[in-house]
């Protein structure tokens, strides 16, 4: 099954000259695959929408409790909740809207040169990240195929980390490392990007680590007995 290339219909970046890209790409350079976060699992794992629905849950359960135990009657209980109902409701919508416009609004590019990261909801920012600058990799699998791809850049290429969030490997602010956040076929990407990494540098250039990095070491396994 050729995974490489997914069909986008995004209207709202059609000044674009090619799908998630600045510019249309050179004749020597060519899209291996194209992809973008689940809005769900941004909503989760970023947002935090999961915590906050139990959050609530408890809150509603604990005011319930509370307001029968009290002596009120059940009419009356209820009618205590009618206000935290629909703040609790928007409150979560609000999370998942900005899980969804995340997702929506980003496009993550592998070509057989660089990984580019189109980003942002309201400030769009593409970022090209020459596959030569990139050190090592590092994936992070979740479930049904899904997971985090962290990208751990030269010392010399630096990004700020809040230019990059939420697409940025949480607590590396110091070295901030992009990230492809809750991409499909995780794995068949990982094992893309370790291919296409060797091509441009090299099984010689690839560095030993004394302690591989969790995740992607499965990926480049084959190139360094030490992992990338």
């Amino acid at each position: 099954m050729n995974k490489t290339a997914k069909p986008f219909v995004a209207r709202e970046h059609e000044f674009e000259a090619q799908y998630g890209l600045p510019e249309r790409l050179p004749a020597s350079e060519r899209i291996l695959w194209q992809g973008a976060p689940s809005w769900a699992l941004m909503a989760r794992q970023v947002f935090h929408a999961d915590k906050a629905a139990l959050y609530f849950a408890v809150m509603l359960g604990w005011r319930f409790a509370s307001s029968l135990s009290d002596g009120a009657s059940l009419a009356e209980t209820f009618a205590s909740l009618t206000w935290l109902v629909p703040l609790f409701t928007l409150a979560l919508g609000a999370l998942l809207l900005l899980g969804w416009l995340s997702a929506r609004t980003t496009a993550y590019t592998l070509t057989n040169r660089r990984v580019v990261m189109r980003i942002g909801i309201v400030l769009t920012i593409t970022y090209n990240l020459p596959l030569r600058r990139i050190e090592s990799a590092d994936l992070r699998p979740g479930t049904h195929g899904r997971g985090d791809i962290a990208l751990a850049l030269e010392p010399a290429t630096r990004i700020a980390w809040l230019h990059l969030w939420p697409h940025v490997r949480p607590w590396r602010v110091a070295r901030t490392q992009p990230m492809l956040r809750a991409i499909d076929d995780a794995d068949y990407v990982a094992t893309l990007l370790r291919q296409v990494w060797a091509e441009v540098n090299g099984a010689a250039a690839i560095p030993v680590r004394p302690e591989p990095i969790e995740g992607l070491a499965r990926a480049f396994d084959k190139l360094s007995p030490n992992g990338l």
